[in-house]
């Protein structure tokens, strides 16, 4: 799946982080970057970025990578979010990216998951910056995955 084809997939799929105007930006067997600007649709009444909407955008670049890695592998294979994890450290304006860089964590994980026909977890964590690179938030979430039957 390319980005664009992956950003068409959120129009059906994941209208509310559309609209919202989370995109994903790149997506590679190592990593999955997606972005947000700030707008008058997705800020809190504080001029910053609701938290919601980071959070989308950070669940995103975990998520795209998880469902990239569930793809290649050809296999019937659940995923959902089961645990997540939050810190906020500077307000959120502008453009801000997320990066998830656990690839090869995440094939470990699907692999357990595949050979022992058991769910297995993963910890898998986003980093918001904004245009200067400055880190505005942590995100951290713990996906559940399994081979369906």
């Amino acid at each position: 799946m390319t980005v664009s084809q992956f950003n068409s997939y959120m129009i059906l799929h994941l209208p509310s982080a559309y609209w919202s105007g989370v995109r994903l930006r790149q997506l590679s067997s190592e990593s999955a970057t997606t972005t947000v600007r700030l707008s008058w649709f997705n800020k809190n009444p504080f001029r910053s970025m609701f938290w919601a909407v980071q959070g989308m955008a950070a669940e995103l670049a975990t998520g795209a990578l998880m469902m990239a890695k569930i793809k290649a592998s050809s296999r019937n294979v659940s995923m959902l979010v089961v645990q997540n994890e939050a810190v906020f450290t500077k307000k959120a304006v502008g453009r801000i990216t997320f990066s998830c860089d656990q690839g090869r964590e995440v094939d470990q994980t699907l692999h357990v998951a595949i050979a022992s026909e058991e769910a297995a977890t993963i910890w898998l964590s986003a980093i918001g910056t904004d245009e200067s690179g400055d880190q505005v938030s942590a995100f951290k979430f713990k996906w559940s995955v399994k081979l369906k039957s």
